[in-house]
């Protein structure tokens, strides 16, 4: 296993996972942009990821595509001196997976990104005992350790008591993220229609096909008395809480669902009235946890904080390292 300019390499099976430009042959561990990208002559993923991919980029994302099972093992490289694939769930969003490769007797396992929470979304993290485990560190600090969503929730819920003349404006990645936030608040009791900005409802759409059952939503651009938003809670991407489309809201209060929440100066930054710390990573303790579980003698850390999680990581007696791939770290996707 190699790093280049494309991004990781796995020579024997000749395949890149979660390539940064176009290549022949990648595995693809999710759906975000900054690990699925279009234009390979062959994707292998989850059979959800694939439909993911292709609600955001087209039916011609890639000349080819192999939807492979979780826990399905896959043979590539040479029939003498094979290398074997097989994806397992990675608690991120939809579709997630870790990605698992045995070769000569040993095991490789690539997180891509995880997170330890539950989330009715999608399946949970499995570790995979391993010799080798690269994980990413999105949130690879001390400071990091996120409250229960539901928490939260109540924080949002709360404010809309208080302030019922108000609208709430959620920025909320559009994958993973939103469909998350919805969940929490109908766990919460919350059952009024919810409005999205219309570079939600595809992917929401997506995840009711798949059986997740998000109540009722509502396009914001169905509603031609914007007045009739006051108290109620609109979701858009982070994008747009300072465009031209917020300003038609009546009496906005900003709020943004993001584990970058947690660091006042982002919340600023994104002008958060209210900020929801919101994560679909693992924070640092469910990171340390991660590693005692899968006990891999090797770890490689990637995008994200990877000094500190490879000083703590040599500290619990792995041999760690840092891969310091770049282009995975894109906010407007995940956080």
């Amino acid at each position: 296993m190699t790093v280049n300019d494309k991004g990781l390499y796995c020579q024997p099976a000749d395949v890149y996972i979660d390539p940064l430009e176009p290549v022949s042959t990648a595995v693809v561990t999710h759906g975000h942009a900054d690990h699925a990208r279009p234009g390979h002559d062959c994707v292998i993923a989850s059979p959800p990821t694939l439909e993911i991919m292709r609600t955001r980029y087209g039916q011609d994302m890639a000349r080819h595509t192999i939807a492979l099972p979780y826990r399905q093992p896959k043979q590539l490289g040479s029939a003498d001196d094979p290398v074997w694939l097989s994806l397992v769930p990675a608690g991120h969003i939809l579709g997630s997976c870790q990605v698992v490769l045995e070769y000569r007797g040993k095991r490789l396992v690539v997180s891509g990104d995880y997170k330890r929470r539950d989330d009715p979304t999608c399946l949970p993290f499995e570790p995979v005992p391993c010799d080798v485990f690269i994980t990413e560190a999105t949130f690879g600090l001390p400071v990091f350790t996120h409250p229960p969503l539901a928490t939260e929730i109540a924080k949002l819920l709360h404010s809309l008591s208080v302030f019922p003349d108000r609208c709430h404006l959620v920025g909320t990645y559009a994958l993973g993220k939103c469909q998350r936030v919805i969940l929490g608040l109908r766990d919460a009791g919350y059952h009024n229609p919810i409005y999205l900005h219309g570079a939600l409802i595809n992917l929401c759409q997506l995840y009711q096909r798949h059986g997740i059952a998000l109540g009722p939503l509502i396009p914001v651009s169905d509603v031609r008395d914007k007045q009739q938003l006051r108290g109620e809670i609109v979701l858009a991407p982070p994008s747009a809480l300072a465009d031209r489309w917020s300003r038609s809201l009546p009496d906005v209060r900003t709020v943004m669902a993001s584990g970058w929440m947690q660091i006042r100066a982002r919340a600023r930054q994104r002008n958060a009235e209210l900020p929801l710390i919101i994560s679909d990573h693992c924070d640092w303790p469910e990171l340390l946890r991660t590693l005692e579980e899968v006990n891999a003698p090797e770890v490689w850390v990637t995008h994200g904080r990877e000094d500190a999680l490879v000083y703590q990581a040599q500290k619990m007696g792995f041999n760690a390292r840092a891969l310091s791939l770049i282009g995975y770290e894109n906010e407007d996707e995940s956080g």
